[in-house]
């Protein structure tokens, strides 16, 4: 019995410690996926714009410059301004005919709200209608 009384006594504050280390990984777990979900969501968004941007610039009576003020006003309403600083348009000729490629470059955020520390380049591609 008094075995068992030695063996408790040296185990208290173990529960503690222990906690605070698998609470320090949650934490570390917690706000990787955060910032994981942040980036594709931020992604997916500048895809699906920079791609309704090449659409739009190129119906019949558009031309690309209204597909990249299509792009960044949709970039703008839907997250944030910062993220459409920097976007730009080329026409290339393919064999399908010509096709109006809209391309968006944005800084990958830290923590979704931090600075930027990485470049993230989108395109949108549309064959030309008419």
């Amino acid at each position: 019995m008094n075995r068992l009384r030695q063996a408790a006594q040296a185990e208290r504050g173990a529960a503690t410690a222990e906690f605070t280390m698998v609470a320090a990984l949650l934490v570390l777990l917690f706000l990787a996926v955060i910032q994981f979900a942040g980036m594709i969501h931020i992604r997916n968004t500048l895809i699906d714009a920079a791609s309704t941007g090449a659409r739009f610039g190129a119906l019949n009576d558009r031309t690309g410059e209204d597909g990249a003020a299509r792009t960044q006003a949709l970039i703008s309403s839907s997250i944030a301004s910062r993220y459409a600083q920097d976007i730009t348009y080329e026409y290339l000729e393919v064999p399908e005919g010509r096709t109006l490629r809209i391309t968006v470059r944005a800084q990958v955020p830290v923590l979704v709200v931090g600075p930027g520390v990485s470049e993230l380049e989108v395109t949108g591609t549309a064959h030309e209608y008419g």
